[in-house]
């Protein structure tokens, strides 16, 4: 999923919209149980369906048969810590599953519910990974601690077929030490399909291969291309694993600048008078549309109620709020919000907005 994707999503549909949301299990024993609930879910939608008033007997068939498609295209053998379900009216279906725990539920409206897709989203550290070759140049998806190749937009991009001694026979070789030309070529279409995934889908670029070939990968992006961290040496036919390993310091580094750069712009902001710190003025604001530039330390959560149009922070959710505004992480909900403005969202390290309250943002005015 990327942020276009996000976007999309989360634009109103037509009732009923349904999501379901099921947390998952990633091994045995526990993952038997699964499939199970969420036939159950399946069956609970079905019902609201077909009691509702609202929905004819053949959209609400047509809904169900998305969700089962959605079910369908779903691995059990990936599962991760959610499984998060759509489907409306007119045939559309999407499945996800993500590495955050979801509140099994299900939602009937006129939108997508997408708010545990907007946490995975903007709080996974996300960043590109291109691997140089002479046999071919691979995108990889980072994402937390893993990485996956995407194998999509043109990519793995390999060298032009040729004519092998005239024969009329066309095979793929790898381009020799000294055929410039044929690298050149070949890094030139992995720049243009880079750039296509960028402009879908932007995120720090790491690039791995040896020094000949980040040049005349150089060379060929031209200085708008923008590299977040090089890694040097070989990496043909590198376990994933290895590769991010390698990507790990060159990662850090960027890091560790950017939020440095972003400390900076709060400090800008404060004395300019555009700036909140902590969570109930950040929250306010946000809400009113002020929001710019969000920045959280990544591993802040903060249930909360609200109580006579106040925020007020909460630890955990005692009994007695029960029945009462109640709201499971206030941060969550801030970054969506923020989103929904158009605003920017910024992770950083826990512990690096001590100073802020966790929390801090740069307002439009």
């Amino acid at each position: 999923m990327d942020a276009v994707t996000l976007s999309e999503l989360r634009k109103p549909r037509a009732y009923p919209a349904v999501s379901v949301l099921l947390p998952t299990h990633r091994s045995a024993p526990e993952n038997r149980q699964d499939p199970i609930r969420l036939r159950n879910l399946l069956a609970e939608v079905r019902r609201r369906l077909r009691a509702d008033p609202r929905v004819p007997a053949d959209t609400a068939d047509h809904v169900l048969r998305g969700l089962e498609h959605a079910a369908g295209e779903t691995d059990p053998r990936h599962a991760s810590d959610g499984l998060v379900l759509f489907a409306a009216p007119g045939g559309e279906h999407h499945a996800f599953t993500i590495a955050q725990h979801v509140d099994e539920r299900v939602v009937v409206d006129t939108g997508f519910a997408t708010r545990d897709l907007v946490a995975d989203y903007t709080r996974a550290r996300r960043y590109w990974l291109l691997s140089l070759s002479d046999q071919r140049v691979r995108l990889w998806d980072g994402r937390g601690d893993d990485l996956a190749e995407h194998a999509a937009d043109g990519f793995p991009v390999e060298p032009e077929r040729i004519d092998e001694a005239g024969s009329g026979r066309q095979s793929r070789r790898p381009a020799q030490s000294g055929d410039s030309e044929r690298h050149r070529r070949l890094m030139r279409d992995a720049a243009s399909a880079l750039d296509r995934v960028l402009a879908r889908d932007r995120r720090p670029l790491i690039v791995a291969g040896v020094t000949r070939h980040q040049a005349f990968f150089d060379e060929a992006a031209g200085p708008h291309l923008t590299v977040a961290g090089r890694v040097d040496g070989s990496f043909e036919g590198a376990a994933p694993r290895v590769l991010a390993e390698a990507a790990r310091p060159a990662l850090a580094a960027y890091e560790d600048l950017r939020e440095v750069g972003v400390l900076s712009e709060l400090e800008a902001a404060r004395s300019i008078q555009r700036y909140a710190g902590g969570l109930c003025e950040v929250v306010r604001l946000v809400e009113e549309g002020r929001g710019e530039h969000l920045v959280v330390e990544r591993g802040y959560y903060a249930p909360a109620v609200k109580a006579e149009g106040e925020l007020v922070p909460v630890e955990g959710m005692p009994g007695v709020l029960r029945g009462a505004d109640v709201i499971d992480d206030a941060v969550d909900d801030a970054i969506e919000t923020t989103l929904e403005y158009g605003g920017e969202v910024t992770f950083v390290s826990d512990g690096f907005l001590v100073d802020h309250d966790r929390i801090a943002l740069v307002t439009r005015y």
